[in-house]
């Protein structure tokens, strides 16, 4: 569609057109070099994980290398050492990839909606509420693999609702091997063979199973080594274990926000947006399954990161002009900055 417009614009709205496009793209290569720097040089008290990743760094040049880590983080991991790159240029290489998996799913949920927006204004839109999200915060310097894996879920998860089978198995391929959790998400992908209706049937009964502890009990009765691994894994003195209703109810807000703003979104993008929450729906399957575990919030980060780009896809395509301003959304992405920078200079996450 705006192949099409271009096509009857006059030489000055398509000076007009480009000189906006440029201004957008130095903004968020800005933003993108103030949240690098942010988090790369970030202190090793920030972030639970922050020092972990450090130490792992500093000996990965040892022989023989035992590690958990999967094998495509191990390989970045080396790359840089053997380059010659420090501290601070690991994680500042880090968190540039984690901004490259934003660019690569913006682009693909862009595409899936059929998005009539510049894309430089949605990535903006995307980036913004990334950044002032805590879980965003999260994915950059405690989850840093999952982080790294988590859109690229979301993005495998498209293609596998349109059918796109190679594209499916080669985003799913490398979010699995930047974290193994990835693997889980994609177990449940089957379920986007149902009706959108259906689904949600099926979720609404994850849910209350769930809230109930029932499926819990389930899974503590019909395999208690499964329950073990999951009970055992990340377990700690500082985060409980058992059902988290307020995660199961914060989570499932974000699926019933796009249906309630429908009336505000533009007729055409609305079914696109609409599609994409039970893509949404099945990346919180996983939880319901096993959110009764120590951290249970990992397994709520995918679906989380991707409720950024809905809200992003719902603001992008208003009724509403000056919503939906580049203008607007651009002054709200460097407000972000400053949230952003208060998040990681506090260690703030969820």
């Amino acid at each position: 569609m705006s192949v099409q417009l271009a096509a009857f614009q006059s030489p000055t709205q398509v000076a007009r057109s480009t000189a906006e496009n440029a201004v957008a793209a130095f903004l968020l290569l800005a933003v993108a070099a103030f949240a690098t720097w942010l988090v790369a040089t970030r202190p090793l008290e920030i972030g639970t994980d922050t020092k972990i990743y450090a130490d792992f760094y500093a000996g990965v040049m040892q022989q023989p290398l035992e590690t958990r880590l999967e094998p495509g983080f191990v390989a970045i991991t080396l790359f840089l050492k053997k380059m010659g790159v420090g501290l601070v240029g690991y994680q500042a290489a880090l968190f540039t990839l984690l901004l490259a998996t934003v660019v690569v799913s913006t682009r693909e949920y862009y595409r899936y909606m059929g998005a009539a927006c510049r894309y430089v204004t949605f990535l903006g839109a995307s980036l913004m509420f990334l950044l002032l999200s805590p879980i965003f915060v999260n994915a950059s310097i405690n989850a840093i693999r999952q982080g790294l894996s988590a859109l690229l879920v979301f993005t495998a998860l498209m293609a596998f609702q349109r059918r796109e089978w190679w594209r499916f198995l080669l985003i799913g391929t490398a979010a699995s091997m930047l974290h193994y959790s990835a693997l889980l998400y994609i177990a449940f992908a089957p379920a986007l063979f149902l009706r959108p209706r259906q689904l949600a049937g099926v979720a609404a009964i994850a849910l209350l199973l769930y809230c109930s502890g029932t499926t819990m009990y389930l899974v503590k009765s019909l395999s208690p080594q499964l329950y073990t691994i999951v009970m055992e894994y990340a377990q700690n003195h500082y985060f409980s274990p058992g059902v988290r209703v307020d995660f199961a109810m914060f989570s499932i807000a974000w699926y019933v926000l796009p249906f309630a703003l429908a009336p505000m979104i533009e007729a055409p993008y609305r079914d696109g947006i609409k599609r994409s929450t039970s893509v949404y729906l099945v990346m919180l399957l996983p939880f319901f399954m096993f959110g009764w575990g120590y951290f249970s919030n990992r397994y709520l980060l995918p679906a989380w990161q991707a409720a950024s780009l809905m809200l992003a896809a719902v603001l992008c395509h208003s009724r509403m002009p000056l919503l939906r301003s580049a203008p607007v959304i651009q002054c709200g992405l460097i407000m972000a900055c400053g949230v952003f920078y208060y998040y990681i200079s506090k260690g703030i996450v969820i």
